[in-house]
């Protein structure tokens, strides 16, 4: 699992510079990578995304200057452009929001897959877990950073090259999780990847919360964020929101449609999916065999019932290397600020510990 660790004491803008150079490489091909899928799927050509790509740049600045900052440094340091960085943080939104223009997607295949979440609370506190499925090209490009930043005195973020980050635990053990919902409404918002970075920089579950809530969402998203106390399970889509759970039945399992009818309206399973099974497969996992530690919650992510339409899963073929696969899992346990996380499938992948009390 490659890492980057930030110091403390930079400026966002150096932080993103440093990240940038690190990577600069892998950061130009995920883009490309990015924008040609992305370009398939929306119905639109580099030029239109780009365009947008640019129209959510102001969005980010009003949303947080530091990350907007981070951001235009990841891309100083790569020396790509800051709208091809906003397309690899940005991607599944920027691919909604053709749909949301009338643009007609050419090819849904990366639809097939996605993320499964698992939240319950055990003897040791709680554990989240989730699965993190996306293009299979993604896979090389997989990393863990540190980020010494905000009221949670910092945190592990599991993030790509180039990406603000997707998912992590902050030192004061607040933590976010994701997984995406496909959305009829999408709007030029707030880069996905921020929201999570700023709700990491709070100290509590409620901060955490209320960060979320109040961004503009652009596209549809199932955001979990909580702290050794207390947690919250939010649906949203482009233009709508709602809390789903405080965690009052548990354990809780989300998968890729949405569990509430209001928000579902504004949202679609695509054809092909496997939401429904991976959903049904991790209730009746996690309800016959309770994860009392962070090792059951990984084996939980690790199942293949039903390969490849499976919690772990590699939907890529020779004709199609860009399909859905579990690139990533996260287990994460706020009472002993321990992160597991591995890139790769999750039934074939032993995860590292990354500990928020190692700085």
């Amino acid at each position: 699992m490659r890492k980057i660790v930030f110091e403390s004491g930079h400026s966002a803008k150096d932080r993103g510079v440093v990240h940038g150079k690190t990577f600069a490489g892998d950061i130009g091909k995920l883009a490309d990578i990015r924008i040609f899928l992305a370009s398939k799927m929306s119905g639109l050509n580099e030029k239109e995304l780009l365009s947008y790509a640019s129209d959510h740049l102001p969005v980010l600045e009003k949303f947080d200057s530091d990350l907007y900052e981070e951001l235009l440094g990841i891309a100083e340091g790569a020396e790509v452009s800051a709208e091809k960085v906003v397309v690899l943080n940005h991607y599944t939104d920027i691919r909604d929001l053709g749909r949301s223009l009338g643009k007609k997607e050419k090819n849904v295949g990366d639809f097939d897959g996605g993320c499964t979440i698992l939240y319950d609370k055990t003897d040791n506190g709680p554990v989240f877990a989730q699965t993190w499925d996306m293009h299979a090209s993604s896979i090389p490009y997989v990393i863990m950073m540190w980020c010494p930043d905000g009221a949670g005195g910092g945190a592990w973020v599991l993030s790509l090259t180039g990406c603000l980050g997707m998912a992590g635990m902050s030192k004061s053990r607040t933590f976010v999780g994701i997984n995406n919902l496909t959305s009829k409404d999408a709007k030029i918002g707030v880069v996905w990847s921020a929201i999570v970075r700023k709700a990491l920089r709070q100290s509590t579950a409620k901060d955490s919360f209320d960060c979320v809530w109040n961004a503009d969402i652009g596209s549809g998203h199932h955001y979990v964020v909580g702290d050794r106390d207390n947690v919250y399970a939010i649906e949203s889509s482009g233009q709508k929101r709602k809390v789903i759970s405080k965690g009052e039945s548990l354990p809780y399992v989300h998968a890729n449609h949405c569990l509430d009818d209001e928000i579902g309206s504004c949202n679609f399973v695509p054809n092909g999916s496997t939401t429904f099974e991976r959903q049904e497969i991790m209730e009746t996992l996690a309800k016959n065999q309770p994860i009392k530690n962070g090792n059951d919650a990984w084996k939980l992510l690790s199942n293949t019932k039903g390969f490849p339409r499976s919690i772990s899963t590699n939907m890529t073929t020779p004709e199609n290397p860009h399909g859905t696969a579990t690139c990533a899992g996260l287990v994460m346990i706020p009472k002993t600020g321990v992160v597991k996380s591995a890139a790769g499938f999750t039934h074939s992948s032993n995860p590292q510990d990354f500990n928020v009390e190692d700085h």
